[in-house]
């Protein structure tokens, strides 16, 4: 497995890491801890979830399959997103990020969460006040690094600000959906992102899927996968998309790949790319996506795609 830095901190994370949106929903307690166990032989170390994930279903799981071997784990989890009906049961007040710590740390089961995130940006929260929250769970020991996740490229830039003035822990990472389909965090965030040294962990590599093959032009999407029987789906499954995607089936065709491994290998070669987020039902999917690593695209490789999918 290859590991890179996680922005400018000093910590090592797999540059293939392991999405927990599917553990609780459609990976059962037992199921997930075969899918993380496989991952961490196989040296996947970064460890994705969230409150909100099957409300909290996900971090237990998580929890219960990473005993005994916390060591060799990088968890990231996320607070903001709605957990209650309450006025403060969401979004990035001191209340409710300190709340959700706690509630994770009891779920996930251990006493400190490795990458924190903000998973949505509060309009209605002063980005002092988010920084100030996390800069004390950070000195308490309970989280050890922070990004965030969905936030544009000035709403990073405030929180950073708001860190450096006030010298508090700065956010290493942001977590924005990135894939050969949806480039368009390469307008802002990416320059920022190179500019100020913070790592990017992009989720949605594979467009819901779309980006395997699995779905085809004219055909009902299969049972058992995310576009099946969900109308939401209809804005991927689009000529557009489906022309792409058969320009980039034939490309990794031609170098013995499949379209998966190629949108993962494109994703490793673009700048400030840490760890790609690939969700998985089952051990085998891990495997798959651990591999994907190994192809090294060249410069002209990723130029050509770049005209494909501009």
């Amino acid at each position: 497995m290859e590991y890179r830095q996680l922005g400018k901190s000093g910590l090592a994370v797999s540059a293939v890491g392991l999405g927990g949106n599917t553990f609780g929903r459609y990976a059962d307690e037992s199921g997930t801890a075969a899918i993380i166990h496989r991952a961490l032989d196989l040296g996947i170390n970064f460890l994705d979830t969230a409150d909100i994930y099957n409300r909290g279903v996900s971090e237990e799981f998580v929890g219960k399959a990473i005993k005994g071997r916390r060591g060799q784990a990088i968890v990231g989890t996320k607070a903001a997103g709605q957990m209650g009906e309450g006025p403060n049961n969401a979004g990035a007040s001191r209340q409710h990020l300190i709340d959700g710590v706690h509630a994770s740390l009891r779920r996930l089961d251990t006493d400190y969460i490795d990458v924190f995130q903000v998973h949505f940006p509060d309009p209605k929260t002063p980005a002092e006040e988010t920084m100030r929250a996390l800069d004390d769970l950070v000195s308490q020991g309970k989280i050890r690094y922070i990004g965030c996740s969905n936030y544009s490229a000035w709403q990073i830039c405030e929180a950073q600000w708001v860190a450096q003035t006030h010298h508090l822990t700065p956010f290493v990472s942001v977590q924005p959906a990135y894939n050969l389909l949806n480039r368009g965090i390469e307008r802002e965030l990416i320059p920022f992102c190179k500019e100020y040294g913070i790592g990017i962990i992009p989720y949605s590599p594979l467009a819901s899927g779309f980006l395997t093959g699995k779905y085809r032009q004219g055909q009902p999407a299969p049972e058992g996968t995310r576009g099946y029987n969900n109308q939401m789906f209809g804005r991927i499954m689009t000529d557009r998309n489906f022309e792409i995607l058969g320009k980039l089936e034939d490309f990794a065709q031609q170098r013995g790949h499949g379209v998966g491994e190629l949108a993962m290998a494109w994703l490793f070669a673009q700048p400030m790319v840490c760890t790609v987020i690939a969700g998985a039902t089952k051990p085998e999917q891990v495997e798959e996506n651990a591999k994907s690593v190994e192809w090294k695209l060249t410069p002209e490789e990723v130029q050509e795609l770049d005209q494909v999918t501009r």
